[in-house]
């Protein structure tokens, strides 16, 4: 689903607001105390306005300096209280919104690792970086200044307008009049502002995207001169990232200040009010002054209260994003109850009947695929690009399942085997090559269990010792992002080595000396023959002349096995083998010519 796709923010939704609570179950005696700051703080800002009254209408008629030195004091002490307990609140609450985020990240990155291949195929990098950084950040806000402050604003209020009603009820009804025209204001600012934040998350997810896509390609960028256009497409979705913000920002510069007018219409109605009652003697000064303190203390919460409904409307959108990742369900499923291959295992991969295609309306990429890989033998898979011949490498690995058929491996089908079992005994080395920041015994363990002196005799056996050693810090060199330092070929290496590591009782080779020299390809051959022996091996290849001693070869074509057998078999045939044979030593000749 594209950022544009996305469903349109919601208001409040309870469910979503359920499952949202559900993350401070671990911190419940934390919020509890929160919430517990929050009524204390709420109740000490009813006392200053009750001091003054009495310092007004008691300790300063009957000049009263002892009364009025107490009242003052305990004035003083009280701001002091709410400093404390706010200081203590603000610091419980942030405590509470990093540690939620802290998991809340924690389960999508685990989520994330767990979903299949094809949930990556149809969703950019960008947009999910945006669903770990910027939408979970907005939860973070909810939880440190929003869902629990808001139970202490709601809490202010109540009590406010309750010791408002008690000691005027004609004051109060005077400066509630005014409590529509804020609601209409808030629903307006609602509304808007709603569609303002969806504006903004939708055009950052965009901008994430291009940068994550732009980045990764640069020398691609850079090689075909794209860098103007690629600035001007980069300004146009920053341009509109920042008319988004642009108006949320205009919205918030009417909002605020018509809450301040709504707020001086108040306080003038009381003056005006109180004023003429107190000219009239059935009202005093004091209550008329602690009157005007409530009235300000009354409007901040309300104010508040629509600003954080700001953040709610805003961490229902990022929550339904985010939870519609994590609701994601995994298309390659782990069996309920996953049975375990047995011990020791021959390693014999057999595929039955297999049909698959990416989309159920899609064209089939592999019909009736039937073969077995048996240990201590080579299986070669060639054919032109798109025959199917990595879909087949797909399948084995589990990044898919057949739509039809099974594949087994001894005998099991590996969709009741689990995916970790299952990885853990095939040794793979894929042509898309990617290894990590990081030092080179790092890459060659990916921090598995595999003594260090294994992972270095594994780099000897494919020569990868032959660069590494002449590395300032051989072993422990450290590689730059995808190790973009090396040559394609050392990376290549490397990640030949990295399979062999783990001592697999199935070697997978998608291409795998693609990008190699003539020299180190000639080891690496010497080096299959040797770890081959007792396993079994698939090798997929375009160039023939890696496989010609391989024991079976699948000569595939439009997703179909079009012929089998050995080199001399199928030169035999005289067909599509033979015709893809002829044109790469055409193609070998016309190169020696040049």
């Amino acid at each position: 689903m594209s950022e544009e796709q996305e469903p349109a923010n919601r208001g409040y939704d309870a469910t979503l607001m359920r499952r949202l609570l559900g993350y401070l179950r671990p911190y419940r005696w934390h919020t509890a105390a929160a919430l517990l700051l929050l009524v204390v703080q709420s109740g000490l800002a009813l006392v200053g306005p009750l001091l003054t009254q009495r310092a007004l209408d008691a300790a300063i008629p009957e000049r009263d300096l002892g009364f009025l030195g107490l009242l003052a004091g305990l004035y003083l002490g009280t701001l002091l209280v709410e400093f404390v307990v706010e200081y203590g609140g603000a610091l419980l609450t942030t405590w509470i919104g990093q540690r939620v985020m802290y998991d809340l990240r924690m389960q999508i990155f685990e989520h994330l690792q767990r979903l299949s291949i094809p949930f990556y195929d149809r969703n950019p990098v960008g947009r999910l970086m945006t669903r770990v950084t910027s939408d979970v950040e907005t939860l973070n806000e909810l939880f440190s200044s929003g869902v629990v402050t808001i139970f202490g604003d709601v809490f202010t209020l109540l009590a406010i307008m309750v010791m408002m009603l008690a000691i005027d009820l004609d004051l109060a009804l005077v400066t509630f009049s005014v409590i529509p025209l804020v609601w209409i204001t808030a629903a307006v600012f609602r509304r808007r502002v709603r569609e303002a934040f969806r504006d903004i998350r939708t055009r950052l997810a965009r901008l994430n995207s291009y940068l994550q896509e732009r980045l990764s390609g640069m020398r691609i960028v850079q090689l075909f001169g794209r860098e103007e256009a690629s600035a001007r497409r980069f300004g146009q979705l920053n341009r509109e990232h920042l008319e988004a913000h642009l108006r949320s920002i205009t919205i918030y510069a009417v909002f605020f200040p018509v809450v301040e007018v709504l707020t001086a219409v108040a306080m003038a109605l009381l003056l005006w009010y109180g004023g003429l009652r107190v000219l009239e003697d059935t009202l005093t000064v004091g209550v008329l002054a602690a009157f005007i303190q409530y009235t300000r203390r009354f409007f901040q919460p309300l104010q508040d209260l629509s600003e954080k409904f700001n953040l709610l409307q805003s961490a229902m959108a990022s929550s339904e994003r985010i939870f519609a990742l994590l609701d994601e369900p995994a298309t390659v499923a782990e069996p309920a109850v996953p049975r375990r291959l047995a011990a020791p295992m021959a390693g014999e991969v057999r595929f039955e009947g297999v049909w698959f295609r990416y989309s159920p309306e899609g064209p089939w990429v592999l019909r009736d695929i039937s073969f077995t890989a048996s240990p201590g033998r080579t299986l070669a898979l060639v054919g032109h690009t798109g025959a199917g011949k990595s879909t087949i490498v797909n399948l084995l690995l589990r990044f898919y399942d057949p739509e039809r058929g099974r594949i087994t491996v001894d005998g099991v089908d590996i969709r009741e085997v689990s995916t970790a079992e299952l990885r853990s005994i095939i040794g793979f080395v894929q042509q898309d090559l990617f290894l990590f920041t990081g030092d080179i015994l790092h890459n060659l363990t990916l921090d598995a269990p595999i003594p260090p002196e294994a992972a270095r005799q594994a780099a000897r056996r494919v020569g990868a010792d032959r660069f590494i050693e002449r590395l300032p810090s051989t072993y422990a060199h450290r590689l730059g992002e995808r190790g973009r330092s090396l040559s394609v070929g050392e990376r290549q290496l490397l990640s030949f080595a990295r399979a062999l590591a783990l001592d697999p009782r199935i070697l997978v080779l998608d291409e795998a000396t693609s990008s190699v020299d003539a020299e180190a390809e000639a080891q690496i051959q010497l080096a299959i023959a040797e770890l081959m022996t007792g396993r079994t091996s698939l090798v997929v290849a375009h160039r023939l002349s890696t496989i010609l001693h391989a024991d079976e070869i699948l000569v595939l074509h439009h997703g179909e096995i079009r012929e089998r057998g050995s080199h001399r078999e199928l030169l035999a045939q005289a067909g599509l083998y033979q015709r893809l044979y002829q044109l790469q030593l055409r193609g070998q000749e016309l190169r020696q010519i040049a």
